[in-house]
């Protein structure tokens, strides 16, 4: 009998570039979620964190891992099966008054999130240039503005996917610390608990942060988005996924709710590692933490952590002043999405003006946006 051709294999070393080039592109809506997560209110969040209990909270990022996962899981899916927003499923599935004061709360933490974060990524250039803040904070409005308006939502994520990396200097940063890698395991796999009121302010503030209801309605948004992008463009055709769809999109979540919470651990552990254990413990903002960890662990690791500041700034500001525009968008039935222009989505971009406008008299009112966090 004659023998069965075998099929030629594919070389190994074709193989991998093409498994780890489809899984990058696979990555989008959760992915820069979970990257705008860490924005420099977060940063502020974790930073103290570290100063004040030095490693012992680390554990709170394995902690919080699959808690974030499941919630944006179903925030994507919902986008995903029923093709609307999170608002938009409200609207139709729930009384107005819980559609209007989720979107009320909603509003006022993201404007006020803005606030911590402008002001952050102007603190950080001022630390760099010598110019004053206050410059800096209407400067980065306008930039987050033009991008805004000016571009369509396929530019804006394939910039927020390059905006990513910058959350890698605090991985960086960490290790220039010269951190107690012995304590840094303890403290990871071993849960460390405090019955005092600073700690469990503190870690409500840690679950606060990571899982944080500007995410919810942003994801189920994009995962929308995406869909508009392949030519789904009414809600029956959006409407359902596939078994592929639903493997992409839970790949993508779990990337980015993980490299969210990798990110969280290393400014922790950056933070314990200077400041804590040299004994400055009481520290209120990120600029705070980027100055002590100057004499402490160098140049280098200063530069990373402002750098990362003014990079997160850059990914976070947008999604949250585009995560309140869609909500609003999506209570009142209004026509409104990054992908349609100004002139013909006047509404939705309104709302993105009125939030920056709002941010702005914050902070030129003297008002502290992180303390208000």
């Amino acid at each position: 009998m004659p023998k069965e051709k075998k099929q030629p294999r594919a070389q190994p070393d074709k193989v991998a570039p093409r498994r780890v080039r489809r899984f990058f592109a696979e990555l989008g809506p959760g992915l820069i979620t979970g990257a705008a997560d860490d924005d420099p209110s977060g940063i502020s969040t974790y930073s103290v964190t570290g100063a004040s209990f030095g490693y012992a909270p680390l554990w709170t990022a394995l902690f919080s891992f699959p808690l974030m996962t499941a919630v944006q899981m179903m925030c994507a899916r919902l986008g995903m099966v029923t093709g609307r927003g999170l608002a938009g499923v409200l609207r139709r599935n729930y009384p107005p008054w819980v559609l209007w004061g989720a979107c009320f709360l909603l509003i006022v933490a993201n404007v006020v999130n803005i606030g911590a974060d402008l002001g952050g990524m102007a603190e950080a250039t001022e630390m760099m240039t010598g110019i004053a803040s206050l410059v800096w904070t209407p400067v980065y409005a306008t930039v987050t503005i033009s991008l805004l308006f000016w571009t369509s939502y396929s530019f804006i994520a394939k910039v927020f996917k390059w905006l990513t990396l910058f959350l890698f200097s605090y991985v960086a940063a960490a290790f220039l610390a010269h951190p107690d890698w012995s304590a840094v395991l303890r403290s990871t796999f071993i849960p460390h608990l405090e019955w005092s009121s600073a700690y469990i302010a503190t870690f409500v503030g840690i679950l606060g942060t990571t899982i944080s209801p500007y995410l919810f309605f942003w994801q189920a948004s994009q995962e929308v988005e995406e869909e508009r992008k392949i030519g789904r463009n009414t809600v029956g055709r959006r409407k359902g996924a596939s078994d592929e769809e639903m493997r992409q999109s839970r790949t993508d979540v779990v990337t980015g709710m993980f490299f969210s919470n990798f990110v969280m651990y290393f400014i922790i552990l950056t933070t314990a590692a200077t400041l804590h254990a040299h004994g400055q413990t009481h520290i209120e903002t990120a600029r705070q933490a980027a100055e002590a960890l100057k004499p402490l662990a160098g140049q280098g690791a200063y530069l990373l952590f402002t750098l990362g500041l003014i990079g997160t700034g850059m990914l976070g500001v947008p999604v949250l002043a585009g995560a309140a525009a869609y909500a609003i968008a999506e209570a009142s039935s209004w026509r409104g999405t990054l992908e349609d222009k100004p002139r013909l989505a006047k509404k939705f971009y309104a709302v993105v003006a009125a939030s920056m406008i709002l941010v702005l008299v914050l902070d030129y009112a003297g008002i502290n946006a992180v303390m208000m966090l």
